[in-house]
């Protein structure tokens, strides 16, 4: 079953993200996974939004998220993403696939 990751952060050293940012998709890339949005400023439709940017990932188990985030590649530059901003991340579960003939 396909898990989606959303991580809402504020920013509060752009060089410190920026650094993450560098080695983030050449780590991301061996894992599987895919950046479905990565936004900054999202305009909300309701309510107030106090992020200054919103990235949805995808794989396509838990296990597959879980192993991309515990490993060394990650952790080693996930520091960076701690020392610049403030995250909020969520691991949420996908919807199992719908049954053919069925809408």
């Amino acid at each position: 079953m396909p898990v989606y990751l959303i991580n809402n952060m504020t920013i509060h050293d752009r060089g410190e993200y920026d650094s993450y940012l560098r080695a983030f998709m050449a780590v991301f890339r061996k894992f599987d996974g895919q950046v479905l949005v990565a936004q900054e400023a999202p305009s909300p439709i309701e309510g107030s939004w106090p992020y200054d940017r919103t990235i949805l990932l995808s794989f396509h188990t838990r296990e597959e998220a879980l192993r991309w985030y515990e490993s060394p590649e990650y952790q080693a530059i996930v520091v960076y993403r701690f020392n610049g901003t403030t995250s909020n991340v969520v691991m949420l579960d996908g919807l199992p696939s719908a049954t053919p003939g069925r809408t």
